[in-house]
């Protein structure tokens, strides 16, 4: 390891058109798709990702995720996604991205934090254990990322229950259950197109707290904290009627 290249990885997406809305925007949820796209290539092809990981029973979960854009391409705009982890510890790494244009433009960036987890016993795992700590060979802290970590979300009632929703199959990913993004485009359907013609998404935050499965009904609570500020808190109800807190989000417009 001796060239930041082998640190950073970056990869190239289009904004294809039915990936963007009535304003040809890029939807953030396939913005959002894209950047855990580029996570897992980046840990693919430096032999830490989920194809090895999941030969030894373990898996990445995505903890904590911070988006913040000052633009979004428009639809056929080619861009990158550049990122890299910036840290690692027993259970927990830290992982950023930068989306960027075609001439050098910089949309926005992105923070989170990432879990490994044991496939049988759902529980964490030692991310330091696998291949002697491999994914510390490849820690960057020298390219900037000028945005605010992830925080916590934070919610106090009352707060007005405004959805229900059933999860189905479009809803369930490769790890079998409720892909990360699908939270955030069901709050950012909250919001009718007259809003979106007014407002554009500056951040979104989101934590995750437990997994959501198929059959499972997501109930949808919501908070305005500001003019521009909302804050959510999605819990899952399970068939037999059991509640738990699935996660919380807070978005910020401008």
């Amino acid at each position: 390891m001796d060239t930041k290249i082998d640190k950073v990885g970056r990869y190239a997406f289009r904004a294809e058109p039915f990936k963007c809305d009535f304003r040809r925007s890029l939807f953030m949820g396939h913005l959002g798709n894209a950047m855990l796209n580029a996570a897992d290539f980046h840990s693919e092809d430096r032999g830490f990702g989920v194809s090895y990981l999941n030969s030894i029973h373990r898996t990445w979960v995505l903890s904590r995720l911070a988006v913040e854009m000052t633009d979004m391409p428009k639809m056929y705009d080619k861009f990158f996604i550049e990122t890299w982890c910036e840290g690692a510890k027993r259970f927990f790494t830290s992982r950023n991205y930068a989306v960027m244009g075609e001439d050098g433009k910089a949309y926005g960036y992105g923070k989170s934090i990432w879990a490994m987890i044991d496939t049988d016993t759902r529980q964490p795992a030692d991310i330091l254990a696998v291949r002697d700590g491999l994914i510390l060979d490849y820690i960057e802290t020298e390219k900037p990322c000028p945005i605010n970590r992830p925080g916590r979300v934070t919610v106090s009632n009352p707060m007005e229950e405004v959805r229900q929703l059933d999860t189905t199959y479009s809803d369930i990913d490769l790890n079998g259950h409720v892909n990360s993004l699908k939270y955030v485009e069901h709050v950012l359907d909250l919001f009718d197109l007259d809003w979106y013609r007014e407002h554009q998404l500056r951040r979104f935050e989101i934590a995750y707290v437990s997994e959501t499965h198929f059959g499972d009904r997501l109930i949808i609570k919501r908070q305005q904290t500001g003019p521009l500020t909302f804050s959510f808190l999605l819990i899952r109800q399970q068939p037999d009627g059991t509640q738990h807190e699935s996660c919380r989000c807070s978005l910020e417009f401008r």
